[in-house]
């Protein structure tokens, strides 16, 4: 890991906490298991989407047992707007008949474990065990991924590429929080079409170290 990167780093992340002292979860839930669904319900649809589907979908199923219980179709019009709802209804479904099967209905906290289910991958895993573990975790999503390389913090073509390079830079109690504040300040302030690499706070910073 090269000085140059160490450096953008510490930057970036006084920047960041400056910008979002207080960021808390983006998505809705009262359990474990709810976060998870809310997490396999956001893949390719915002935070925002979710949180309009969520009240309903938890008000029928708020457990494990009772979304294994809900018909199929019934479940495909209570989440129709978050779009890719038919995979995701059968995953969600799936993943919570496995969850009855093997764990009584709790959500299981391992990355192996997790990553087992239905519709679970690396990064939904890695919110999961961020929020509801002590367990350091640096999940990557798209503003992350993006921002990462804008920055110059990575130049991984894969999230786990860039996930492996934030993990060098930033300090293990640092992962959870950051990974919130990056998303927070793609969403706002440096997003993909509001700023070309050089306009936003951050942004200015980075390209002022670099041409230094």
């Amino acid at each position: 890991m090269d000085d140059l990167r160490l450096e953008l780093g510490a930057i970036i992340e006084s920047m960041l906490v400056d910008r979002f002292p207080d960021v808390g979860e983006f998505l809705d839930s009262g359990s474990h298991f709810q976060l998870l669904v809310a997490v396999v319900l956001s893949a390719r649809c915002t935070d925002i989407q979710v949180n309009r589907v969520t009240p309903m979908l938890f008000a029928i199923a708020p457990d494990a047992r009772g979304m294994a219980n809900l018909p199929l179709g019934e479940l495909e019009k209570l989440i129709h707007c978050g779009g890719f709802f038919r995979q995701k209804a059968r995953a969600l479904s799936s993943m919570s008949k496995i969850l009855i099967d093997r764990w009584g209905g709790a959500v299981p906290l391992t990355f192996e474990d997790l990553e087992s289910l239905p519709g679970v991958g690396h990064k939904t895993a890695s919110v999961v065990l961020g929020a509801c573990t002590d367990r350091p975790t640096f999940p990557v999503d798209t503003h992350v991924y993006r921002l990462s390389r804008r920055w110059k913090l990575s130049c991984g073509n894969t999230p786990i590429a860039v996930e492996r390079d934030l993990k060098q830079i930033f300090l293990p109690e640092k992962w959870f929080s950051l990974h919130r504040r990056m998303i927070a300040y793609g969403r706002t302030d440096c997003t993909a079409r509001k700023c070309d690499g050089t306009r936003c706070a951050i942004c200015k910073a980075v390209h002022r170290m670099i041409h230094h």
